[in-house]
């Protein structure tokens, strides 16, 4: 399906649009189906993974979605993100919602840590958080309406050794969560944070089997995140009846960081 071609679902192209960055993983992907399931208008945003990001659109296409979208960006880049914007915007798409998930993990020793991977994952996680809300959050201030949703991390929240810079970045997505929220408060827009565990996604496979299970004990109810429950903690920051919740940082981990 070529970016910015509409793919019906049905019921027609009317209700709540969303728009889900890094729609092509795991939990991008449960986000934005949880939404399409929901009957709701869907932008599926991705950088690279075409083929991925396509087959998450037909799966929001066949659950009902009211409408679905494909867009493709860099998130680093203002001129990318731009261009986004207007080309969903001359579809008709201007979203309600905005779940900036688009992220990159990193692990490793901080003493071994390039500038380059430094840079990559602040560009990635934080940076694209806010060139994406900075672009989308205009038309929510002037309908006087919008849900800004950030993915960030349990380990923004706790840090981890050996991912001191992706507990950095995620710890800079909840400290922006909590200041923009401050700043639309009276604009009608909320901003909330989801702050996973673990969760059984791409993103653990390099665990074996033995270091999965070593994990789940780990974790007092006893296993990993499913997406799915991931994506329906950012079903409920999207509701209209969540408008008194903002500035936020809900973190579904299982009771692992308390």
């Amino acid at each position: 399906m070529p970016d910015g071609e509409k793919k019906a679902g049905r019921r027609k192209p009317s209700g709540t649009a969303v728009l889900v960055t890094g729609a092509s993983g795991g939990i991008g992907s449960a986000i934005a189906e949880r939404f399409a399931a929901d009957g709701c208008r869907v932008a599926l945003h991705y950088s690279s993974s075409a083929e991925a990001v396509r087959a998450a659109a037909d799966r929001c296409a066949s659950l009902g979605a009211a409408e679905v979208l494909t867009a493709r960006a860099d998130v680093r880049s203002r001129a990318e993100v731009l261009r986004m914007r207007d080309e969903l915007k001359s579809a008709g798409f201007v979203p309600d919602v905005l779940v900036n998930n688009a992220g990159v993990s990193h692990y490793g020793m901080l003493c071994d840590v390039t500038d380059e991977e430094w840079d990559r994952v602040m560009e990635v996680n934080l940076k694209g958080t806010f060139l994406c809300s900075q672009a989308f959050m205009e038309e929510m201030v002037s309908r006087k309406y919008g849900r800004i949703i950030n993915i960030s991390s349990v380990w923004g929240l706790a840090g981890a050794s050996c991912e001191v810079v992706y507990s950095a970045a995620k710890g800079g997505i909840n400290a922006f969560t909590k200041a923009l929220a401050k700043e639309l408060a009276l604009s009608g827009v909320s901003v909330n944070a989801v702050a996973p565990g673990a969760v059984r996604t791409a993103m653990l496979d390099a665990l074996s089997a033995e270091e999965l299970a070593a994990l789940a004990e780990e974790i007092p109810v006893g296993r990993l995140a499913e997406p799915r429950e991931i994506a329906e903690t950012v079903r409920f920051l999207s509701l209209p009846e969540s408008a008194y919740m903002t500035g936020q940082i809900l973190s579904p981990n299982g009771g692992w960081v308390t």
